[in-house]
């Protein structure tokens, strides 16, 4: 149960670093960078510094099956690189509510692809759960109770396959994730996205702030180490222990760090509404793991 416990906590921890992207991304964007430059430089430089230091320090966890490179390959170009893809152009041609709002479809996706590839069960705890989230993102991002959606068919589109690129990284991640160490996933899932986005994303062309600007290695690091590594280090650890439709509830901690941040760091405020939408987001979590904690007690007593 302490493990189990934990693996939640992990979880939850991890997408909490997501939610601090802001903080460094943004400043990369004042240098003069586009979301597909900061996706690529977060990817090559994480890369990068993973091999060398898992090289040093423990080279047997680079050791992998040729058989599950594919797994590599869905997680770093589906399920990173094409998610941030989806979502930084719904951003761009729409607004941020809308594409947080349409990203956060993912617990759905996760919830019934996992029915059929794990036949994790569909419960009523469940299925609560992720209208609590949909319903908290939405007022979170503040197209609920008044907001409008007007959008034309290629931004619901793409900002739907953002929520299901992002969900595949639950599902893909949890093949590999009982076989390998949570760094060994993350180094060449991001080596993977970093081979992918690196020739057409143009970068060698922009790299013109790290020549002459040294906050922008400052927030590019803090961005890799924290927000990148660390993340997707901790969130692909729980996926070992937990169920692939819990973490994607679990990963909505994302959003709520990053109003925090907002609220915290650049001042924003928060409506009524929107701390309504933090709470049902939280009450979503807490479902979900009380979910988990039954199914633990209900096999206890049959032992």
């Amino acid at each position: 149960m302490r493990s189990t416990m934990t693996a939640y906590g992990i979880t939850a921890l991890g997408a909490s670093f997501w939610g601090l992207t802001g903080l460094f991304v943004q400043n990369l964007y004042a240098f003069g960078l586009s979301p597909l430059h900061v996706v690529t430089i977060r990817m090559t430089l994480s890369a990068f510094i993973m091999f060398c230091l898992i090289g040093v320090i423990r080279p047997y966890l680079l050791k992998i099956y040729i058989r599950d490179i594919p797994h590599f390959i869905g997680l770093g170009v589906v399920s990173i690189a094409l998610f941030n893809w989806c979502y930084f152009t719904v951003m761009e041609r729409s607004t941020l509510s809308i594409a947080v709002v349409l990203l956060y479809t993912s617990p759905i996706f996760v919830a019934v692809i996992s029915r059929f590839v794990f036949r994790e069960p569909i419960t009523k705890n469940k299925t609560a759960a992720t209208i609590l989230t949909l319903i908290g993102c939405s007022l979170v991002a503040g197209l609920l109770p008044n907001g409008e959606m007007n959008i034309t068919f290629s931004i619901l589109f793409i900002g739907v396959a953002a929520g299901f690129f992002c969900a595949l990284y639950s599902i893909i991640g949890k093949f590999v994730s009982q076989k390998y160490h949570s760094v060994t996933i993350t180094a060449y899932s991001m080596l993977c996205g970093a081979v992918f986005l690196f020739p057409i994303s143009g970068i060698t062309h922009h790299l013109e702030p790290f020549k002459t600007e040294p906050m922008a290695w400052v927030n590019a690091l803090l961005s890799v180490f924290v927000s990148t590594i660390s993340a997707y280090i901790l969130y692909t650890a729980g996926l070992k222990y937990i169920e692939s439709s819990h973490a994607a509830i679990l990963s909505t901690m994302e959003l709520v760090v990053a109003v925090a941040v907002g609220v915290v760091v650049f001042g924003d405020m928060l409506s009524i509404w929107q701390n309504i939408g933090i709470t049902l987001v939280f009450s979503a979590i807490l479902l979900a793991v009380f979910s988990r904690k039954q199914k633990f007690v209900k096999r206890q007593k049959q032992m």
